[in-house]
């Protein structure tokens, strides 16, 4: 399937800015699941100071504004081909060593709600143990735009009872590291049946399986993910794969704006989703 992608991020100030720092991860990489055509990344009131490969193999660029800039625009766009795999990523790759998935993080770490959902699932076969956790979250946590936010870690998500994508896969990581299951968040863009404009790229988990590598997994939508999935970065939480971050020097007050399109190009049609 071939997608045409748009994401525009834009950062407003009300008084001048003395100095910003923005880490942009919003390049996605040719895969397994995925080929990408062409992706094109301009700023606006920054400029790029540097770009590498972070840890997890996520092309990362890092940019800077000073002065008199009361605004940060980054416009990321292209089309890539994508491709059903049963929801196999592929093997592990990168320079962050396989173990550094197993251990937990401020928004995965594991409670008393967390621990009572691991154990719950007891299916003896690894991959149908996975289903069922996942099937499991979705059952137990409705998705509700609002109802959190990025600072929700696993166990508040799943006490509370609802949460949006970003805390769904942070609940399935922990309790897949729980269950002896290398995890690790993913960030990226979904193909919606109802609408083309978003306002929030999507997320979902990936377990480590002998034999075959990393196997996605989206609680939000009780499925693994398909060909209406592209990639962008990955981490252990949310934190270490989100699309933009930054800092702020000084008392300006932001204001965020997102605007992201999703688009099949040809014929087909997809199914509707949680975002």
């Amino acid at each position: 399937m071939r997608l045409k992608i748009s994401h525009t991020t834009e950062y407003g100030y009300a008084s001048l800015m003395p100095y910003a720092l923005q880490r942009v991860r919003l390049l996605p990489r040719s895969g397994p699941t995925q080929n990408v055509l062409s992706w094109v990344i301009d700023f606006e009131g920054a400029r790029e100071e540097v770009r590498f490969n972070d840890q997890f193999n996520n092309d990362t660029r890092l940019l800077s504004a000073s002065g008199a800039a009361r605004s940060i625009a980054i416009r990321a766009s292209g089309e890539i081909d994508t491709k059903d795999t049963g929801g196999v990523s592929g093997p592990h790759t990168g320079f962050a060593p396989l173990w550094l998935f197993t251990s937990e993080t401020a928004l995965t770490a594991a409670g008393k709600q967390v621990n009572a959902l691991a154990r719950s699932v007891k299916q003896s076969d690894e991959i149908e143990r996975l289903h069922a956790l996942m099937q499991a979250i979705g059952e137990r946590v409705a998705y509700l735009i609002g109802s959190t936010d990025a600072e929700t870690n696993a166990e508040t998500a799943l006490e509370q009872k609802q949460g949006v994508c970003q805390d769904h896969a942070h609940i399935f990581i922990a309790a897949a590291r729980l269950l002896g299951f290398p995890a690790r968040y993913v960030s990226g863009y979904l193909l919606l049946d109802d609408r083309v404009d978003q306002v929030a790229s999507h997320a979902w988990a990936e377990a480590y399986v002998e034999g075959l590598g990393w196997v996605s997994f989206d609680p939000s939508n009780g499925m693994c993910p398909d060909e209406r999935y592209v990639r962008l970065a990955i981490g252990r939480d949310y934190r270490d794969a989100m699309p933009t971050s930054g800092i702020l020097l000084g008392h300006a007050i932001e204001r965020l704006d997102v605007r992201i399109t999703v688009e099949q190009m040809g014929s087909g049609n997809g199914q509707q989703q949680n975002q």
